[in-house]
């Protein structure tokens, strides 16, 4: 993907101040789902609050998602293990989804609860304003795919729980289903790494065949399992690019010829975000400023300064706007 998008617009302004998601939510489901018919692999850089989103979108991203791990991390500094109630990622995922106009994908977790609650949980994420959502197969409190998940639901739960989030995206045009499974590193140690993999395969084409838009096979080993994950599972397949993780890093072209749609980054923006931080400290301690950083031009800019004084300026010269 190039990124042909070097500095901040007057357009990025607009969409700064403006909040365009609320005007588009609608046709959100419906630009996902163009996006996912293009041939090759999509870039999708994770966002973890409303200004990583937007950054995403000025760099000229088509879409992101909303990281779990980033959200617990950001908004609470906290450890992605389930300790985030449903309402506090509907929160942050407001925030999001009103900061930007390309779709967002949220992260579900194991949908809070029974059949019923994935149903809710759906819809919730539906009018908040999300494009998507993924919902996964972890026991409840899950935790981050690749720090050691111990279990996960049994078979004919996990087909419930993404049953009942496909029936309620169709039961109103709500947003596409990512489904995901993490039985890979749950059952290795109880049941070895092969019989894992198998029983990964059989739960994303169990997903598969009821109708999920897109599939998720959390923490492959390696390149072998990612290419047999994706010849013997029909649909849209996601891969999780994440750095020290489980799973190889490949490049977008790889990912391609194997056979996935996404390239998901889950924590780049996050790791890099507190790198910087952690730098800038350490030379404010020392009694420096920092350089690494935009000036602040940028920065007023990027959260939309001149698009709000120009708003105010259109409601100036003429308070029974009769535009005479």
């Amino acid at each position: 993907m190039t990124n042909d998008r070097s500095s901040i617009t007057d357009d990025d302004a607009a969409v700064a101040f403006s909040s365009p998601s609320r005007t588009v939510a609608g046709d959100g489901v419906a630009r996902l789902r163009a996006l996912l018919q293009r041939d090759g692999c999509l870039i999708m850089p994770c966002c973890f609050d409303a200004l990583s989103a937007r950054l995403i979108e000025q760099a000229g991203f088509p879409l992101t998602f909303m990281s779990g791990f980033g959200v617990s991390a950001a908004r609470a500094g906290l450890p992605d293990t389930g300790l985030l109630s449903v309402d506090e990622m509907l929160d942050q995922g407001r925030s999001i989804c009103d900061a930007v106009s390309i779709p967002v994908i949220g992260d579900g977790d194991t949908g809070h609860g029974n059949p019923a609650n994935v149903r809710r949980t759906v819809e919730r994420y539906a009018r908040a304003g999300f494009a998507g959502i993924m919902i996964e197969d972890q026991v409840s409190p899950k935790r981050c795919g690749h720090t050691g998940v111990k279990e996960v639901v049994d078979r004919a739960e996990a087909v419930r729980r993404i049953r009942a989030a496909v029936d309620a995206r169709d039961a109103g045009g709500g947003p596409i289903i990512v489904a995901r499974t993490d039985a890979r590193s749950a059952l290795d140690a109880v049941a070895g790494p092969r019989t894992a993999m198998d029983e990964a395969l059989w739960r994303m084409r169990a997903f598969a065949d009821l109708g999920v838009d897109v599939l998720f096979l959390e923490a492959p080993r390696d390149e072998t399992e990612m290419e047999r994950f994706c010849r013997e599972v029909p649909g849209v397949k996601m891969a999780n690019m994440l750095e020290e993780g489980i799973t190889p890093i490949l490049p977008p072209e790889r990912l391609a010829a194997l056979g996935y749609r996404i390239a998901a980054y889950p924590l780049t923006l996050l790791a890099t975000a507190v790198h910087a931080m952690r730098h800038a400290l350490t030379e404010l301690a020392a009694g420096r400023t920092p350089t690494q950083r935009v000036d602040f031009a940028a920065l007023r800019g990027i959260v939309g300064f001149e698009a709000y004084d120009d708003l105010l300026v259109r409601y100036s010269d003429d308070p029974l706007g009769r535009g005479d």
